[in-house]
């Protein structure tokens, strides 16, 4: 007679977990993540401030790693989706190269663990719910951090 044998679970990492459970469906994003496609995550427990990409990756060399959330990233786009708190819509408001995203959009998201689409995090959720201080993010963005070079002006 044959040992039983166990079905087991695929191991999810932390990041996957909590990124899916923001979403309408957190089971539909992990079949989505096995397909290696982008789940639509609606902004319901947060918000995603989005910048050009080169700017936010110079940001993001500005922003303390403690205060620095997850940081999605789209070259074929020139696009970037820092992940902040639902408040922080207020405090970034005046910081011109940010657009954050209204309450229920969808930011099509990958897997924590790999590309897809395009797209990848530069910076991960770890699974913790850390989000990107809107301080430290309006700081990196205000007077001192990116800006056009003047030799661009010639």
């Amino acid at each position: 007679m044959a040992a039983p044998t166990r079905t087991t679970t695929p191991r999810r990492e932390a990041g996957d977990t909590w990124l899916a459970s923001c979403a309408r469906r957190p089971e539909l994003a992990f079949e989505v993540w096995e397909m290696d496609g982008l789940a639509p995550i609606h902004c319901t427990q947060w918000l995603a401030a989005e910048a050009q990409l080169g700017l936010a990756l110079q940001a993001a060399r500005r922003i303390p790693s403690r205060h620095r959330g997850p940081l999605l990233v789209s070259p074929d786009l020139d696009a970037a989706w820092w992940l902040v708190p639902l408040d922080a819509a207020e405090e970034l408001a005046d910081v011109r190269l940010l657009t954050v995203q209204p309450h229920g959009w969808p930011l099509h998201c990958p897997s924590t663990q790999r590309p897809a689409g395009g797209r990848f995090w530069l910076h991960a959720p770890d699974g913790t719910a850390r989000l990107t201080d809107p301080v430290h993010l309006a700081a990196a963005f205000g007077p001192g951090g990116p800006r056009i070079l003047a030799e661009a002006f010639g």
